[in-house]
């Protein structure tokens, strides 16, 4: 099959809303987070076909007409950019909630019949290109088979209208809870194998090195798959003024893969730490947080939050992608009544 035509063909990118605008819980598609390592190829959806091979029983090419006589299935769920790969632990707070509609894998997977012996799933997109000094053949990457019982989807839809070229015409896989260097956008083949990918997005990049007691990277690497605790403050504003004694609700958004069960706030750069409300997890969504604060000083003020898993982990204070946001605003004399 000849390739498609890249446009743009290189690195491309758009930059989704900042913390202090994120103020809906669903995301506009305008709106949604774009990284596209490779270029942006256009793709003929009468054309398209996806591969289905490996350790399986019953390999498959499918059509798109063939992929949506499978039930279709819909789910919200945080999208989030993983930020860099050259710059592994700059958190960069890119985030979005979106709804998808496409084919669980796991139907595909009842069609096809993996072998015991497959671990891993292998997603090829049909972007290609040089990223980094280095000549691609295919974005490629992996994730372990039992993820798939779960939630993952081939989508074909967001936020209930056919996706656009940017975010994957006409089919991507969407893995919620991953990264979202996982969701393979323009899907074209998945393999199913005993061991990982050896492609440079699963070996050269979106490893993390693990970090020693003493915060020192050490030779040992973590794939770059479940999401990290993390939370943002969507109000107040950085650069906010607020009213001292002035009743303010500080709020935002926290989530994790698996779902935040607590999320403390701090009102003086995270030398005390307070309970926030937390709503209860829906899905694979992201969860709202607030809790209301009098400030009682005027002078510059440093705003925290930090989140926990149900899984128990905690957003780190610093050194992490998903590293404890800092929000500064302004206490200031309250006006005069006339």
């Amino acid at each position: 099959m000849s390739r498609p035509t890249l446009d743009p063909a290189s690195y491309f990118r758009r930059i989704p809303l900042a913390p202090q605008q994120m103020n809906d819980r669903l995301t506009s598609t305008q709106d949604a987070i774009v990284l596209c390592h490779l270029g942006v190829p256009h793709l003929d959806r009468d054309r398209w076909t996806l591969i289905v091979d490996g350790l399986v029983e019953h390999p498959l090419t499918l059509s798109f007409a063939d992929l949506v006589r499978f039930p279709k299935v819909t789910l919200t769920s945080i999208h989030q950019c993983a930020g860099s790969p050259l710059q592994p632990f700059e958190p960069t707070r890119r985030i979005c909630n979106l709804t998808w509609g496409g084919v669980r894998v796991a139907d595909i997977f009842a069609a096809c019949r993996p072998l015991p012996s497959a671990s891993y799933l292998w997603s090829y997109g049909a972007d290609f290109g040089e990223f980094s000094g280095v000549e691609v053949d295919a974005y490629l990457k992996d994730l372990p088979i039992a993820r798939v019982a779960s939630d993952v989807l081939i989508a074909y839809e967001i936020n209930g209208a056919p996706l656009p070229p940017m975010h994957g015409f006409p089919v991507r896989l969407v893995v919620p809870g991953f990264y979202g260097t996982n969701s393979v956008k323009w899907l074209t083949r998945m393999t199913l194998a005993r061991e990982r990918a050896n492609g440079p997005f699963t070996t050269r990049w979106y490893n993390d090195a693990i970090l020693d007691v003493a915060g020192q990277e050490t030779a040992e690497t973590s794939p770059v798959w479940s999401i990290a605790p993390e939370s943002i403050i969507v109000s107040p504003a950085p650069g906010d003024n607020i009213d001292v004694f002035a009743q303010t609700r500080l709020w935002g958004w926290a989530w994790a893969d698996g779902g935040i069960d607590n999320v403390d706030v701090s009102f003086d750069a995270g030398t005390t730490w307070l309970s926030a409300e937390v709503e209860a997890p829906q899905g694979r969504q992201w969860q709202r947080f607030a809790r209301m604060w009098q400030p009682d000083t005027i002078g510059q003020v440093t705003l925290c939050a930090r989140a926990r898993s149900f899984l128990g982990a905690h957003q780190p204070l610093t050194r992490g992608r998903n590293s404890v946001q800092r929000v500064e605003v302004t206490v200031q004399a309250a006006p005069s009544s006339a």
